[in-house]
């Protein structure tokens, strides 16, 4: 994912931690060459080792703050495999999609099936009537990282 970032000339966004997917993501997109924006809130600074060298490094006050300063900084969300974090960050911005405040591709990167069990859950919502099938119009889903950067390049464009 890193090394597609880069090699598209995207910028990274992200929570600028230096450790999981996401801090692995972000050393191979600098390695790279890619520009790197990390959000990070001040509660996080030790426990995440916020990477230092992104080419810009913001510290919030709190995870609110955060996840706005990443989403107006960012053209598209890319959610990779991941724990309650993800699933937030993919819930607020999804929500916010659903309401009509923006209209930014959101992913979900479902490698090996990973999300299968978040979709059907998604599904079950929608069937027991607690969200319109509109819901799933919002984000796309792509099985692994050619399919999205093909994904990518194509909503961006527009």
């Amino acid at each position: 994912m890193g090394a597609a970032i880069a090699s598209n000339g995207w910028r990274l966004v992200y929570g600028a931690g230096d450790v999981g997917l996401m801090g692995e993501v972000a050393r191979s997109a600098i390695s790279a060459g890619a520009i790197s924006l990390g959000v990070i809130p001040v509660h996080l600074l030790g426990r995440e080792k916020g990477k230092r060298d992104l080419s810009t490094l913001i510290i919030t006050e709190d995870m609110h703050e955060r996840k706005k300063v990443m989403f107006m900084n960012s053209d598209a969300v890319v959610v990779l495999p991941g724990g309650a974090g993800s699933l937030d960050e993919f819930f607020e911005v999804l929500t916010w999609a659903q309401i009509g405040l923006h209209g930014k591709p959101i992913f979900l990167l479902d490698v090996d099936g990973y999300w299968q069990p978040l979709l059907a859950l998604i599904d079950h919502v929608i069937a027991e009537g607690f969200a319109d099938a509109a819901l799933r119009s919002h984000f796309a889903v792509a099985a692994d990282v050619g399919a999205l950067e093909t994904a990518l390049k194509s909503r961006l464009a527009q």
